[in-house]
């Protein structure tokens, strides 16, 4: 999730969420011209406990994920009692816990990603028969040790091609110290593709960028990032967006059309948004973010959000709606062929926005690591 990373220090039991990836735009520095906003409330449909992350789920629900370790199902009559708990194997320092989940297309497998008791990044598979999880099908997916409690990034989704793709921070402390970001021979610091259910644990999907290169890892797909806490593929175009928490100064919103083919080099470690990062050189390949913000203002940890396709807020439809932990303002981008062309403010608080959920129909939820799950709806 995500913990408050203005400098080392992290605030209690948020600390989980700044340091994580959670930040949002500074009212002072957009990147694009304001434009008119659609008009948007926020409606409380929930309250959870610490709620980290959402998925749509089979019938029209969305399952949400309590960083603790619990799953609970969000339908018509609320937030219903937990149909998953791993609370006797994660743990919450840090920013660790239950940080991702994700269905398969077909809602036949739940996928759970969360820091076990060890800090090790961990991605397990469930099968799911008529609606409901089946414990005794669970299998490890995949792990990776975490040298630090902070930036372990966590979340999970399987894009438009059907595979399941996973981001993992740069391993944390601060200013990478391990260099993850730029080294292929590490899965820190990247975005991963894989099959699940095409080997055991897993397969390489044949078109991954580093498949023929024997100094990186096959499973990488995109790699150059600090802390890609919320990522998310545009259900109208098939689009992917980033929102990669930054170091000190700068936070970013990362773009690749549907078309890529991988291997995008979001420039962390040498750089921080448009920035070089500490004397940092710009990689000759460095992908430059569609958006980035300062700190100047309130936000201090980006959390990327969803381009809403739902059918209640016509005025917002196409644009990418995010958020930061800090800051906590809900806010959108309208965009035309991956170029930001205005910045909004839809004037609406989110409280410490630790994430989105898009239901199936396209609606959206706000995610309050506080505890209140709201959906996002016409004014």
């Amino acid at each position: 999730m995500k913990l408050r990373t203005r400098s080392s220090a992290i605030i209690g039991t948020l600390c989980l969420v700044a340091s994580l990836a959670w930040t949002t735009a500074s009212a002072d520095e957009p990147a694009a011209p304001s434009q008119a906003a659609a008009k948007v409330v926020l409606t409380k449909v929930a309250t959870a406990r610490n709620p980290s992350a959402g998925t749509a789920g089979p019938g029209g629900t969305v399952w949400i994920a309590e960083r603790a370790g619990t799953v609970r199902v969000l339908d018509d009559q609320g937030l219903g009692d937990p149909v998953l708990d791993i609370t006797g194997e994660t743990t919450t320092d840090g920013e660790r816990g239950l940080l991702g989940v994700a269905f398969d297309k077909e809602f036949a497998h739940f996928y759970i990603s969360f820091t076990n008791l060890q800090g090790t990044s961990t991605v397990d598979e469930f099968a799911v028969r008529t609606g409901e999880i089946q414990p005794d099908t669970r299998r490890t997916v995949l792990t990776q040790t975490q040298p630090y409690a902070n930036h372990n990034g966590g979340d999970i989704a399987f894009g438009p091609d059907g595979y399941l793709y996973i981001a993992l921070g740069d391993g944390g402390s601060g200013g990478d110290p391990h260099g993850n970001g730029q080294n292929l021979d590490t899965l820190l610091g990247k975005l991963l593709r894989i099959d699940p259910r095409g080997g055991k644990p897993y397969a390489i999907p044949p078109g991954n960028p580093f498949v023929d290169d024997p100094n990186a890892k096959d499973e990488i797909w995109a790699y150059g990032l600090r802390n890609p806490w919320r990522f998310s593929f545009d259900a109208g175009t098939g689009d992917l967006l980033i929102g990669d928490v930054g170091q000190s100064a700068w936070e970013e919103i990362d773009w690749a059309p549907a078309t890529s083919k991988g291997g995008e080099n979001y420039g962390w470690s040498q750089m921080e948004g448009n920035h070089p990062f500490r004397g940092g050189t710009e990689p000759a390949n460095h992908v430059l973010p569609i958006h980035e913000y300062d700190r100047n203002g309130l936000g201090c940890s980006v959390t990327g959000g969803y381009v809403y396709r739902g059918e209640e807020i016509p005025d917002l439809v196409g644009q990418y709606v995010f958020s930061d932990y800090c800051d906590g303002t809900v806010r959108a981008l309208q965009m035309k062929n991956g170029d930001v062309t205005g910045v909004s403010d839809l004037g609406v608080d989110g409280g410490q926005v630790v994430s989105f959920a898009q239901a199936g129909n396209g609606e959206l939820y706000v995610l309050d690591l506080g505890g209140s799950v709201s959906r996002i709806d016409p004014a």
